[in-house]
């Protein structure tokens, strides 16, 4: 089955390469799900990206992936949606404002174009996973086409530890 994120790199000429895994749930419950995805991909954790859905104190919806190893730092994700208050976007709201659910939202194809900010940890890696639009489908692509598709903003956002 075929979602819209891969239509859209399909109808862009963009190659990638989809992988299909058995989705448990495990996404819903805690955190640390793209890095558990990583390991059944057999992938390197930091290539596995997942997406975060936010809303800004002005309601602006803005969409930041980061890197399976880390966390987004809020005040860097602040700073690049030029707010001063940002929050995750409730697992209800998801489909209706993206058309993707929790735990299968893809940056690519969703309802609406919006601003997009990827982790810079992005550059060390030649070519990425991202969800494929669905619950147990992953999308491996270049980085560099990953950028251009979704017109991201490469910034650091991750949590210094």
């Amino acid at each position: 089955m075929k979602t819209n994120a891969m239509r859209i790199l399909e109808g862009l000429k963009v190659p990638f390469e989809t992988f299909e895994y058995d989705d448990d749930g495990e996404h819903v419950l805690e955190k640390g799900a793209a890095g558990r995805l990583a390991e059944k991909l057999g992938q390197d954790p930091g290539s596995v990206f997942k997406t975060i859905v936010m809303r800004t104190d002005s309601k602006e919806i803005c969409v930041f992936c980061q890197s399976a190893v880390s966390e987004i730092n809020l005040k860097k994700a602040r700073n690049a949606a030029g707010c001063k208050e940002i929050n995750t976007v409730k697992p209800e709201e998801l489909l209706g404002l993206t058309g993707y659910i929790r735990g299968g939202c893809s940056p690519i194809g969703m309802k609406r174009k919006f601003r997009t900010f990827i982790d810079e940890s992005i550059i060390l890696y030649e070519q990425v996973f991202i969800s494929g639009g669905q619950r147990g489908v992953q999308i491996k692509l270049a980085s560099e086409d990953l950028i251009k598709v979704t017109e991201a903003e490469v910034i650091d956002l991750e949590l210094e530890k």
